[in-house]
């Protein structure tokens, strides 16, 4: 055979063989401990649609290579150890019940299906704390709807309601219920402790009652059997005594002491019949006692509670509504205070804006003038002209003058008339327009006339 037809033999053979060992490679088998997960491309279900994941218990499964992968989710048992605090019973009492629950997942396919979509790459711990907060959430629920007296005395009605509500939740993530175990029950106010008592007390009780009955019983049974020893014993002496008249007086003697010790016998049974007697009324009736003092301690104990827990609740309300109230108020005053500062602001932007243009007109006035500002004023006062000397002759407009009488002597050394002078002086009440400016900070402009030496108003250049 040729070098090279061997060498592709060869070379044909290594890669079927790696081929085959690639295949088996991918063949998985399931332990009975655990569960396959494949995922990725698994196909559809029943209702045609696609599959999250397929779970395998047992058996084995080829693991398709690029379109699928897997992984194993351990069947070993859960143990969880839940401590419930301060769970509220349908009466309002708050009890403690430390229980240990073990769970694992389930091996049923639907539960399964759940578990791998829901488990499936967590740590235990975190499984575990997953399981704990659904176990103390059902077991609150659970002693919510019961009462003090069912939960302590009918354990097994508890447990199938736990399981029961459990097991509903559990099985949404994948797992199952295996086992519940409460280890004790107690409660804060003492109401299981003050049950306990009752029946112990109770038990003793009666107890004590079936001693005194047995006790009675057993003297009356020793005093009757030694009343027929005695009959039998005395008949036997009398048939063995022979002689008719010593036969006749052991008899009468004989039955004599027989009275005697009968009814000494009857007096010392129905004695001691009536000290255990009395002796077991007594101890039933501080038996009684004790047990309503108990009883009437637990009532009392139990309307405590009742009114504080109410009155707690009223607290809490009252504060909760004012709470609303005073935030109501806060946000009221909040919003108040913002529309006013939202107004003002508004108020003062429109101020500045009616000064920030008037600047602006004043400037472009000023600039208009050739920057010259008297100049400015003199457009000013030019262009208010007719408003000022409307203002001046106002000053003097309502005056009321029901009659003048001028009497006219002539011309004064000044060639006036005494009707000119009138005429003056009342022109002279309009206020000069060079006070103004004064009064305003001013200078009168030249062109508008100025003030003569001796500070007499000058007269307008015309």
């Amino acid at each position: 055979m040729r070098p090279e037809i061997l060498i592709g033999i060869c070379v044909i053979a290594v890669i079927l063989f790696a081929l085959i060992m690639g295949i088996l490679s991918r063949y998985r088998k399931c332990p009975s401990d655990k569960i396959l997960v494949i995922y990725g491309k698994v196909g559809s279900d029943h209702n045609g649609q696609a599959r999250s994941a397929k779970c395998i218990h047992g058996g084995a499964a080829f693991i398709l290579p690029i379109l699928q992968s897997y992984q194993f989710m351990d069947l070993t048992p859960i143990s969880l150890n839940v401590d419930l605090k301060n769970a509220l019973s349908k009466q309002n009492i708050r009890v403690d019940v430390p229980s240990r629950f073990t769970v694992g997942i389930s091996t049923e396919p639907s539960i399964m299906q759940n578990a791998a979509e829901r488990l499936l790459g967590l740590k235990m711990n975190e499984i575990q704390e997953l399981a704990k907060d659904i176990i103390l959430g059902q077991l609150r629920l659970v002693i919510a709807t019961m009462e003090i007296e069912e939960i302590n005395a009918d354990r097994d009605k508890f447990l199938v309601a736990v399981s029961n509500n459990v097991e509903i939740e559990l099985k949404k993530i994948g797992l199952r219920l295996i086992n519940v175990n409460l280890t004790d029950i107690n409660d804060e106010s003492g109401y299981i402790e003050a049950l306990g008592k009752e029946a112990a007390a109770k038990a003793i009780n009666d107890a004590k009652k079936s001693v005194a009955e047995k006790d009675r019983d057993g003297e009356i049974g020793q005093a009757n059997a030694r009343r027929d020893q005695r009959i039998q014993v005395a008949a036997a002496n009398a048939s063995a005594i022979k002689g008719e008249n010593e036969s006749k007086i052991e008899i009468a003697q004989s039955e004599a002491l027989r009275r005697e010790r009968e009814a000494e016998s009857m007096r010392i049974a129905t004695a001691a019949e009536a000290v255990q007697a009395a002796k077991a009324k007594e101890e039933a009736y501080v038996a009684e006692q004790q047990a309503e003092q108990t009883r009437a301690a637990l009532e009392t104990a139990t309307q405590q509670a009742d009114i504080i827990v109410k009155a707690k609740i009223a607290k809490e309300q009252a504060e909760i509504e004012a709470e609303a109230k005073a935030e109501v108020a806060r946000r009221t005053a909040q919003g108040e205070a913002d529309a006013l500062y939202a107004k003002m602001e508004a108020q003062a932007k429109g101020a500045q804006e009616i000064l920030s243009k008037q600047a602006a007109g004043m400037q472009q006035l000023v600039n208009a003038a050739g920057g010259d500002a008297d100049k400015a004023i003199r457009l000013i006062i030019a262009n208010n002209m007719e408003e000022l000397m409307r203002i001046q002759v106002e000053a003097i407009k309502n005056i009321k003058i029901d009659k003048v009488t001028v009497w006219d002597g002539g011309s004064n050394k000044d060639g006036k008339t005494a009707t000119a002078d009138f005429l003056s002086g009342m022109l002279k009440a309009i206020p000069p327009m060079g006070e103004m400016f004064n009064q305003a900070g001013m200078d009168l402009p030249k062109f508008l006339g100025e003030k003569t030496p001796d500070t007499a108003p000058a007269e307008l250049d015309r």
